[in-house]
């Protein structure tokens, strides 16, 4: 089943299809997704957890204790907090954001879903991102997981990626080809 999907390939996608598995059998993909989403969560708010997760000067013992506490604390547990160990122990931690990426796709494809990239200038309300994903649901005929980013520099608008289709509706390159236009004329 991964072999055939781009997105979870080599070893990424080997221990997230591992993973997927391991959860799918025992029912708790919505468990370890929900686990998994709230490290992810962690990781964008957190240097030091970042420093942790990529660096290679820290050992595999003292990479597990750290993570093994930041985990209780975050009340992070069960299969998610396992297979973070492994990775850890098997000195993959620093493909972590790869493997929730690819798992996120596995169980995306799995519930007959479609994830959409979408990048704001700032927070969309909930009235916004419920427009959003019906409008999204219209056009791909799946239920649709926004994975929202923001992103200042693009000034207003939104970037919306689904799929292979990209929609890029930023004031950043609306401005751009009209400056791009300008040059062209003069």
């Amino acid at each position: 089943m991964a072999a055939e999907d781009p997105s979870v390939s080599g070893v990424s996608g080997r221990y997230a299809t591992a993973l997927f598995e391991l959860a799918r059998d025992a029912k708790s993909v919505d468990a370890v997704k929900a686990d998994l989403d709230k490290f992810d969560a962690m990781l964008a708010d957190s240097p030091d957890l970042v420093r942790l997760v990529r660096s290679p000067v820290f050992t595999a013992d003292a990479q597990i204790k750290a993570l093994s506490a930041v985990l209780d604390k975050a009340g992070i547990s069960g299969i998610a907090a396992n297979f973070l160990k492994v990775l850890t122990a098997n000195r993959r931690l620093f493909a972590v954001a790869d493997v929730i990426r690819a798992f996120r796709a596995l169980v995306a494809k799995f519930k007959g879903e479609a994830t959409a990239e979408v990048t704001v200038a700032e927070p969309l309300s909930d009235k916004n991102l419920d427009a959003l994903k019906a409008a999204l649901k219209s056009v791909s005929g799946k239920d649709v997981d926004l994975n929202v980013k923001i992103d200042p520099s693009i000034i207003g608008g939104l970037v919306v990626k689904l799929g292979s289709r990209m929609v890029d509706s930023s004031l950043r390159t609306k401005l751009n080809s009209i400056k791009h236009a300008m040059k062209e004329a003069g």
